[in-house]
């Protein structure tokens, strides 16, 4: 059995040896690029998926890629003092008319990438396509209505189906406007993104998506030339190409790898509290998890701030199915921590003292993703082998995981995964709705009256101020009660790049704004 002790021996330090990676800089070398100025070249984490309609996945990866290309009504910094704070960016206003009705004005003089002009129709069509139940990204809380008022106004219109219309204020900030045309050709809207963003899709070549910077963005053509996003899934070969000249920024950086880049002074390191919650999600829809006091105790036999020593800076505690930067956090008074005791009881009222009878319970973690998940996995396996969880440790590549990720009729693959959901606005229903509510199950399969209850409660609160004590005082330490996942802790997003580039955003889920940087 390993224990916790044996588990954070395995923890492995140093960069490694592996080969740093080739840019082929065929898409560099043109007189246009060269005469321009320099790229960035942006060492990603995850792969894309090769369909660029937005309402099909539920990729960080695509996202961050696609906030480069789109624009979005407003724009979240969801910072750690003030995560509620919304910057207008396609709209120039959002007003409440009534509780079912949220009217949008729209900026004047913004243009898509293939010359269509930017009006409400477009703001219509991309929200009556991605609340539609087909679409498998469910951001939306529900079907919607937007009608058109003129050019630049329109109105969200929740009324016929029975939540305010309010919710569109923070889920403004996340939802990609795509063009009218584009949406009524879904073989055009997935072929090629067209969006109203600073940078303009040109091609991909395996591996390699390359943009370039849009010339009549409204807010002025960006001073970068191009953006090369390039996926390479091993954190020490771009740790590597970045220190060997091959990469300009890279992201999911590992502790070991920034005490390393921060030894030279002509690389920056930026650290930012991340929207991502890592949770250990159990499979709630097949025994033994479908009892909530097997999950309970599971929760109670992790100790998580051994977890945080394995993670260094990668991580945040937690207490809290929600990010501090969500709007509606609070620390939760009875978020399951580390109690052997407690575990035990619990064991054994829901009738498997000591473990005895409990099937093998298969966890599910990725490699090349998320920092350090082999590493705490083997923690995790440890700690609920101490308390008598027959549990059996699988460890898969990226893809492989991703393919397991998702529950399915009759119960998801195996008996706990984990997996972290960042989400680029302060909606939390983005988290709590999207993996807990019996309509949506994701990936936890859960079904429960008084869960399902409570998230509607705080969905269709009058007001702002009432959805956040409701989230507060109710939601949340009942989702800590339930325990349909835990949150292990925050990831704390971890990027290193060349100090000459200046200038760029980093958002708390990764999205970069590259529209006022520079690269000498």
């Amino acid at each position: 059995m390993l224990t916790r002790r044996d588990a954070l021996k395995t923890v492995l330090a140093g960069v490694g040896t592996a080969a740093a990676v080739r840019i082929n800089p065929e898409f560099f070398v043109n007189s246009a690029y060269a005469q321009a100025g320099k790229p960035m070249r942006f060492l990603a984490a995850e792969a894309l998926t090769g369909n660029w309609d937005p309402t099909t996945h539920t990729n960080l990866g695509q996202l961050i890629i696609e906030g480069m290309m789109f624009g979005y009504l407003t724009r979240a910094p969801m910072k750690p003092d003030n995560p509620e704070e919304l910057v207008f960016e396609l709209a120039t206003s959002l007003t409440p008319i009534d509780q079912y009705t949220l009217e949008v004005k729209l900026r004047e003089g913004v243009k898509f990438h293939d010359g269509q002009d930017f009006t409400a129709e477009d703001v219509k069509a991309t929200y009556e396509y991605g609340c539609q139940p087909d679409r498998p990204a469910q951001w939306y809380p529900g079907q919607v209505e937007v009608e058109v008022v003129d050019k630049h106004t329109c109105r969200i219109k929740t009324e016929k189906f029975g939540y305010p219309a309010v919710l569109y204020y923070y889920l403004s900030s996340f939802l990609p406007i795509l063009s009218a045309s584009d949406v009524a050709d879904k073989k055009k809207l997935a072929a090629k993104p067209n969006g109203t963003g600073p940078f303009r899709f040109v091609e991909q070549k395996g591996d390699s998506s390359m943009l370039e910077a849009y010339d009549g963005f409204f807010m002025g053509k960006s001073k970068l030339p191009g953006i090369e996003y390039r996926f390479v899934g091993d954190t020490t070969t771009r740790t590597l190409s970045l220190l060997n000249g091959e990469a300009d920024l890279i992201e999911r950086l590992e502790q070991e790898q920034v005490e390393t880049i921060s030894q030279n002074p002509n690389f920056v390191i930026h650290k930012v509290l991340s929207t991502e919650n890592k949770y250990l999600f159990f499979r709630c829809s097949k025994p033994p998890f479908t009892d909530w006091r097997v999950r309970r105790a599971a929760c109670h036999a992790i100790d998580r701030s051994v977890l945080l020593d394995v993670l260094g800076m990668s991580g945040s505690a937690s207490k809290a199915h929600i990010s501090p930067v969500k709007f509606g956090y609070t620390e939760v008074a009875n978020y399951p921590e580390y109690d052997p005791e407690q575990c035990q009881k619990l064991l054994e009222e829901a009738g498997f003292p000591k473990g005895q009878g409990l099937p093998e319970l298969v966890y599910y973690t990725s490699t090349g993703f998320y920092p350090k998940t082999k590493e705490y996995g083997e923690v995790i396996a440890g700690m609920l082998q101490e308390q008598g969880f027959p549990v059996k440790l699988q460890v898969l590549e990226l893809a492989a995981w991703g393919n397991l990720l998702y529950d399915k009729e009759g119960g998801g693959e195996g008996n706990m995964i984990d997996c972290g959901w960042c989400t680029g606005s302060p909606e939390p229903d983005l988290v709590i709705r999207t993996h807990f509510h019996s309509s949506s199950k994701r990936i936890t399969g859960i079904v429960d009256k008084d869960i399902d209850a409570s998230l509607d409660k705080e969905r269709n609160a009058a007001s702002v101020d009432e959805r956040r004590k409701i989230l507060q005082e109710e939601t949340l330490p009942l989702l800590a009660e339930k325990a349909p996942a835990l949150a292990l802790f925050t990831s704390v997003f971890l990027h290193a790049h060349r100090k000459e580039l200046e200038g760029l955003y980093i958002y708390p889920n990764g999205m970069l704004d590259g529209s006022k940087a520079t690269l000498s």
